[in-house]
């Protein structure tokens, strides 16, 4: 796999997650990026996202 290659991918996530994504863009990514890429990035994003909210919940309780 290409770092390049995945790079998009979890940029392409990032904007998902965001909602900033452009019309010409996303097609782009459509025939560029594999899906597994895509898959791959989804799930340690979000995987990322729960570990920094467990860990702000953490730190403000304690």
């Amino acid at each position: 796999m290409k770092i390049g290659i995945f790079f998009r991918a979890v940029l392409a996530v990032l904007s998902g997650f965001i909602g900033i994504r452009k019309r010409q863009s996303a097609d782009d990514d459509m025939h560029s990026i594999h899906p597994l890429h895509i898959i791959v990035a989804g799930v340690c994003m979000l995987l990322l996202f729960i570990t920094l909210v467990l860990f702000v919940v953490k730190l403000t309780l304690s």
